[in-house]
Order: structure tokens, then C-alpha cells, then sequence
């Protein structure tokens, strides 16, 4: 009996002249085919050792902590309102429909300057300019803090409801004016709008209450 050896095959595989007793095979025989597959055992070994497949094994992916990407968009939906360490917040990055006397924000607006013969209730006097100059106005919060009178209040906006805040503090009233509802066009990651729909809600309110607010054109003149 003899052994073939196809070449045609990738492996050389063993194939047996007499079918009646493939097993059956000559010590010559038996120890040529020992030394073909056993020259294969390094190569599997070496694989084994440098595939990447198993250290995905070892390492399933429900067990990696992969970080949560945000967005403009993501961040624009978390309104934080309220005082920051005892002040009136600065407009977010995020959000260009906004004006805020905060010096840290991009959009920036000189606060509202009581005067000093003022004899009426300020916080009053607020209430009823934004009654007079604001539609659909809801007070959320009107209180007093350690930093002074905090007032809280949602108007109409152009798209939707905005939000003003107010801290009446002795003779200077801080503000931020800002819209709750933030418009982004896919795949561009920066917001539509401007502040300039805020910054003429302030002046109306300003203009109602008859007070005094610096300018960057009053300070060049």
C-alpha cells in the first residue's frame, strides 16, 4: 500500500490506496505523515498566541466602560437657572439667545443702575415693567436670599417660552434674559439665533422703568 499526497490541497492530506483498511499503512509510511502534521504544531501554536480573537475573548465588550458622548445640542437641553455662588448666571455657550450682566458671559450687558432718589419698592417697580412689556408673564420664584432679591420669570419668546432672571441687589439690578428652546440645523453643531431679541426685551423693560444702564458707546463719548 502507498501513500498519495494531493497537492492541490492547501494541507497535505493523507489518502490511502486500499480503502478495505485505510488504517493500515506501512512504518515508513507512518512516520512521514507524523512529521508532515507535526510540522504544522509551532505554526498553530504561534497563532494561537498572536491572534487578536482571543483577547477579544478574554475581554468581553459588556465589560468596558466607554465614555458618553455629548453634543451642543445634548448640552443646550440642561437649563440651569437659579444664583451661582450668590450671582446671576452667565449665558451658556451653548446658547446664543441670551444676555446676561454676568462679565463672564460671551454676551454681555451692562446691569440696571437704581437711582439714588428712587423712593418706590424696586422689586415692585420691576414687576410691573415686565407686567407692561412681556406677554403671558409667570413669576416662578420671587424671594429674598443672602445676596439679595432673587426673581425668577417666564415670558413669551420667539420660538416658545424664555426665561429672565433678576437679582436686586441694594442700588444695582443684575439680569440674564435667555430662551428655553435652542434650534440646531444637522450636521452643524453651532445654534441658530443671536441676543439681539434679548438684549430689545431688556431695553423695553429699561425704557419702562426710567433707570440708568451704562453702554460701551456712553463710555467712548
Amino acid at each position: 500500500m502507498s501513500l498519495i499526497l494531493h497537492s492541490t490541497s492547501p494541507f497535505l492530506i493523507p489518502k490511502y490506496r486500499n480503502p478495505s483498511n485505510p488504517i493500515f499503512c506501512s512504518p515508513t509510511s507512518s512516520f512521514k505523515v507524523a512529521t508532515i502534521l507535526s510540522s504544522f504544531g509551532p505554526l498553530a501554536i504561534a497563532l494561537s498566541l498572536t491572534s487578536p480573537l482571543s483577547s477579544l475573548a478574554s475581554y468581553p465588550f459588556a465589560s468596558q466602560n466607554f465614555p458618553i458622548s455629548t453634543t451642543p445640542y445634548s448640552q443646550s437641553q440642561s437649563l440651569n437657572l437659579g444664583l451661582e455662588d450668590g450671582k446671576i448666571r452667565p449665558c451658556p455657550s451653548t446658547n446664543p439667545g441670551c444676555v446676561s450682566s454676568n462679565p463672564k458671559s460671551s454676551s454681555f450687558s451692562f446691569p440696571l443702575a437704581i437711582p439714588e432718589d428712587f423712593l418706590e419698592n424696586p422689586v415692585q417697580k420691576l414687576r410691573d415693567a415686565i407686567l407692561r412689556t412681556q406677554r403671558n408673564v409667570k413669576f416662578e420664584v420671587d424671594e429674598e436670599t443672602p445676596f439679595g432679591r432673587y426673581l425668577q420669570v417666564e415670558v413669551d419668546g420667539g420660538f416658545g417660552r424664555d426665561v429672565m432672571e433678576f437679582l436686586v441687589k441694594k442700588d444695582i439690578v443684575a439680569y440674564r434674559s435667555m430662551a428655553t428652546k435652542v434650534t440646531y440645523i444637522y450636521p452643524f453643531t453651532t445654534a441658530l439665533g443671536d441676543s439681539k431679541g434679548q438684549e430689545e426685551r431688556m431695553n423695553k423693560i429699561k425704557v419702562e422703568l426710567g433707570w440708568y444702564s451704562p453702554s460701551f458707546e456712553s463710555m467712548d463719548n
